[in-house]
Order: C-alpha cells, then structure tokens, then sequence
C-alpha cells in the first residue's frame, strides 16, 4: 500500500488495469485533407518502451521535414505517412515484445541473474548483442564471459561470442550454437540422395555449422512430398546417406542429424519451383490423413488411417531409425510440423476423429507420442533425439501457443532432447506475422516454461540474432535456412566478421582465412573516424 492506496497489479483477476487493456492504435490513413495526427492519435507503442512522446516529436520533425522539401501539399503529406509509418510499426512490434516479456516476467524467473539482466535489456529485439556493446563493451564482456564460463561447466573460459560457445545434448557435444537448417532440395531420384545432397550438406559441414540437418527425408515412397524427397526405406538408401555421413565425419568437426517424416495430407506435390504444395498434374499418388480433410481445396483428400495402418507407419518410422543407426547419424529428429502427417494429427484444423485419436489435445497428440515413444526405443541412448513442431496454426480456433507448451511437454515426457520450434504451414488460411527472428518469441516461451533445449528458426539471418538469442535464454541452438544457401560458409565468415578467430577452417582454406580477416581488419580501420 501507498499512502493507503493499493499498488496497481497485473493479476489475471484484475482486469480494467491499464497495463491489461493498453489499447494499440492503429490507422490507415493519418491526413484527411488538411488535418494531419500525430503522436497517439495516430499510432500508440506500449509504455514500457517509454517512446510515446518521442515518437509525437519524430512525428512533428517528419512533417516539419516533409512540408519544407515536397513541392506540394498533397505530396508532403502523403510521404509524411511513408516515411514514419515505416518506423512507427518497427517500434509498436518492438513494444509488443516489450510488453509479453513483462506480462510473463514470471517465465524468466528461473534464469541465472546475470542472464535474466540481459533478457530484460534485449526484451523488445531492437537492442541487440552488439548495439549493447556499444553502450557498455565492459558489460558484454562479462557477459560473453559468464556464458562461455557456463558452457565450460565453470571452468575459466574466454570471453567469445555466444552463438560460437558448446553445447552438449546426451553424449553429444556441438562446438557451437549454429544449425544448417532441414531444408528440402527435391533433388533425389527414387528417394535416393546423390552427388547433389554430398555437395550441398558437405559443403555446409565445411562451412562452421556446428550441426547439418538433412531435409525431410520420407520413411516410405508415398510418404514423400514429392518425387523428388530423400527417403531411408531402401539399402540404395543407406548407401548414399552413410556416403554423406562419412564425409561430414571425416572432413568436418560439424555433425549431422537425419529428420525423418512423413508427408500426410500435404503428399503427392510438384517440385518447390514447379508449384509449392500444388498436385501433381498426373502420376498422383493417394495421401492419407488423420481424418478426410484436404490441406486445401486443390489438394487431394486423404484417406482417414484405421488403426491397422497406422501400425504400418509406425513401424515403417521404427524401420527407418534403425537404417539412420546404421548410417552412423548423430542425432535424430522427428517432423510433427507444417501440416505433414504427424502435424496433421496435432491440429484440431486437420483432425476430426471420433476415437481415441481425436478431440482433445491430449488424444490428438497420442499417435505422435507413439511413433516418437518407438523411436527413442531403438534410437541409442546417448545419441539425441529432437522434434519439429508448429507452435501456432496460426489460424482462429488452431494450435496456440499454449498448447504449443503443452506440446512440448508431452515430448519432454518421454525422453526428447530439444523442441525445433517452427510455425505454421498446417493450413492455406494461415495468416503468419513476418519480421525479424519472428517465431524466436514461440522457442522463448517454450524453453522458459517447460525448461527444455529449444532451437529458434524463422528470419534469423545475421550473426548479431544469433548472439541475442542464445545469450538472452531464447534458444539454445538457432536454424539458418536461407543464408546458407546464399553462403554455405556463413559461419566461418560471421565468425571473421566478429573477429573470433577460434573456428576451425579446413587446412586447405587456410590461406583464404589469412586473407579475410586481413581485409576486414583494414576495412574496419579505415572506417574509424
């Protein structure tokens, strides 16, 4: 109590505060002839970035601004909206992550001190690993310190970037927090890697990452997406992973990770180039679902399995856990997102069953549990297993993200090692809400309140998100897709580019390594003012 007024709280049975029911203005249109808003009557950010009157002013000096350099009215007005909408959306994001940190401060509660200051201070993304450090370069290397510290089970360790410290699942140590995403090439001929898969993987192993993932590969030949789709149903099979493996092993410190899956309801589609998720014009072949639900209206529906073939299925994801063994992968992953099979049973948009497989999430998620509960059984013990899911439909009456938590405690359950915590793709009518590092918030959520490994993907694509993320406690390993098929040596050039000369470049590039940080080092010196 303060001088006999109660202290204001955000409880959930005090509802009508402030704080609960902050409204977020928005318009279309801020000019109406020649009446113009500004400030909050035109936009409002939440008050814990503490950026309303400055944004009032900003408002006024782009007006100013706009008036004084256009040739008409109309046209200053109309590039007054522009050029601070722009701006004025990237804050109201950055304040709505500051607002769901402080609407679950609860959920950070269990992290170290030192880590739950960093949280706070990186709380909306827009002040990031090294725009911190230049504020306080002392305090972001003792952060980097501790982190390093923490990753070396407290023995005295260096400060280094976070994103290139260790982390260890099961009797598996990663030399750092970098993944090559699962990304799928539909370059196989009858399920069967080849030279192209060496390549592509091979080259990425080389390139830093401290985990290469293989892109969904299909545990039966109507399992695939497409024609196209790696599988591990068939001894050709075997041969041409464990080629793959091998390299990664002999050549690389990196290791890989073999994710298995199975199509569902999305099967039987073109090639990504030819129509992402579009049927095939001829030579279809019949899809199978949790219920007789198309994943969009030119898709096929699928036939609902009966219990007898599930079993079938089962056993075909068993089968092909015991071809990964015998190929020698590091760890295993199973693909229960983005409306495949096993995603298909875990949404309520795709599962309509009336038996013991349908209804609840507790039901819809039994068949999942299932197959993964098989695999963990024949998967070594000291090898990890982890688990793709969709944390939100993103679609009213979908997954949420609280059910995305239920899930991953469900896997936790019985025995999985890390939550790969993806979004949607289970249904046409998604809506996702795109940005920076945008499903980071879902793999922050799970990992604080299920207290389990996660890895962050979506839009990561700068080093500086990277170290964010995993010194913050969002993640603990983060996806890159897309940048590393512009560059398969992303890593080794992130590290150059921060000036951690720890990596391991192969022998043979060495020279090239020389160089490159040679050029940055001068390139930066001839940058200071």
């Amino acid at each position: 109590y303060l001088d006999g007024h109660e202290l204001m709280s955000n409880s959930p049975h005090l509802r009508g505060r402030e704080w609960v029911n902050f409204t977020r203005v928005g318009n279309q249109s801020w000019v109406h002839g020649n009446i113009v808003l500004m400030g909050d009557a035109a936009h409002s950010a939440h008050f814990s970035v503490g950026s309303g009157t400055k944004l009032a002013m900003e408002d006024a000096i782009g007006l100013f601004t706009n008036l004084e350099h256009e040739a008409s009215l109309p046209a200053a007005l109309e590039r007054y909206q522009q050029t601070r909408g722009i701006e004025v959306l990237r804050l109201q994001n950055a304040a709505r992550n500051s607002t769901e940190w402080f609407e679950n401060v609860a959920r950070y509660a269990s992290l170290p001190p030192e880590q739950f200051a960093y949280s706070l201070l990186t709380r909306s993304q827009r002040i990031s690993h090294e725009n911190l450090r230049l504020r306080d370069t002392t305090y972001v290397e003792r952060m980097e310190t501790w982190l390093a510290e923490r990753a070396a089970d407290g023995s005295p360790a260096e400060a280094v970037p976070p994103m290139f410290t260790p982390i260890r699942l099961r009797e598996l140590t990663l030399r750092n927090r970098v993944v090559v995403s699962p990304m799928d090439m539909y370059s196989a001929v009858d399920g069967t890697p080849n030279e192209f898969h060496l390549i592509h993987l091979g080259s990425r192993a080389i390139g830093g990452a401290g985990l290469v993932y293989t892109e969904m590969t299909c545990v039966s030949p109507d399992a695939r997406i497409t024609e196209g789709c790696t599988g591990m149903y068939s001894p050709n099979h075997l041969a041409a992973w464990k080629r793959i493996v091998d390299y990664v092993h002999e050549w690389t410190p990196a290791k890989i990770c073999l994710q298995l899956g199975h199509s569902g309801p999305k099967g039987s589609t073109q090639l990504m180039w030819e129509g992402m998720d579009e049927p095939l014009e001829r030579g279809n072949w019949p899809v199978v679902g949790p219920s007789a639900i198309a994943y969009g209206v030119q898709n096929q529906i699928p036939r609902e399995l009966t219990l007898a073939q599930m079993g079938e299925i089962l056993e075909q994801f068993v089968n092909a856990t015991r071809l990964g063994i015998e190929a020698d992968f590091d760890m295993l992953e199973l693909h229960c997102a983005h409306g495949y099979l096993l995603s298909s049973f875990i949404t309520p948009l795709q599962n309509q069953r009336t038996d013991e497989y349908g209804g609840s999430l507790e039901n819809r998620l039994r068949y999942p549990i299932e197959v993964f509960r098989a695999m963990r059984a024949v998967w070594p013990r000291k090898r990890p297993m982890s688990v793709r899911i969709s944390a939100t439909d993103w679609v009213e009456g979908g997954i949420t993200a609280d059910d995305a938590v239920e899930i991953a405690r469900a896997f936790k359950s019985e025995g999985v090692d890390l939550i790969d915590v993806s979004t949607g793709q289970t249904s046409r009518a998604g809506k996702p809400v795109y940005g920076r590092m945008y499903q980071t918030p879902h793999s922050d959520q799970i990992r604080n309140q299920v207290g389990i490994a996660t890895m962050a993907v979506g839009n990561i694509y700068e080093a500086d998100h990277v170290n964010s993320i995993i010194a913050a406690g969002r993640a603990d390993l983060c996806a890159i897709g897309r940048p590393h098929l512009a560059d398969p040596y992303w890593t080794l050039h992130a590290a150059a580019q921060l000036g951690y000369t720890g990596m391991v470049w192969p022998n043979q590039y060495l020279a090239g390594k020389s160089q490159l940080e040679r050029n940055l080092a001068r390139a930066a010196e001839l940058a200071m003012p």
